[in-house]
């Protein structure tokens, strides 16, 4: 659909407008999203995980305080990231919905999205049924963002 591009073309020509260097707009997205899914997503996902599975309910409370304070972050930088790379798509005149990496992206996001309101509800009411979804729901997001990755990169070698 050319009318994503369409829509998008005046935003991304500002940021032409800015000098950018190619590289920057070539390469910024994936940097920058690298840091967040390894390092944060890997952390988030193994604080949620050891908050269900460690015996000491000190280090469990600690782990799932860290959990619930670091994902809605994550979130948030995903979701902004998510904006940027297809700004970074128009900027460089590629088609945007051809891509199994835009495709991964928009699963992801509509999977932590689904997993954030689970959250926000309480897990119905502490539920351990949507407590198991909520891990599993996060856990299969994170393994798609490890895969969004890789797709990511042989994306950007494309073009």
């Amino acid at each position: 659909m050319a009318n994503i591009s369409q829509l998008l073309e005046p935003i991304a020509n500002q940021f032409r407008s800015l000098g950018i260097p190619d590289p920057i707009v070539h390469w910024g997205h994936p940097l920058m999203m690298a840091i967040v899914v390894f390092v944060m997503g890997s952390f988030i996902g193994l604080a949620g995980w050891r908050g269900r599975v460690v015996a000491d309910s000190t280090l469990a409370m600690k782990s799932r305080d860290d959990h619930r304070k670091l994902a809605p972050w994550m979130f948030l930088f995903v979701a902004l990231g998510y904006i940027g790379g297809v700004l970074s798509l128009v900027m460089q005149h590629e088609a945007v919905l051809e891509s199994p990496h835009f495709w991964t992206g928009s699963i992801v996001l509509i999977l932590l999205a689904a997993n954030g309101i689970i959250s926000f509800t309480g897990f119905g009411g502490n539920r351990a049924l949507l407590r198991t979804v909520h891990a599993y729901l996060g856990s299969t997001a994170l393994c798609l963002l490890f895969l969004h990755a890789v797709l990511g990169f042989k994306l950007g070698l494309a073009i």
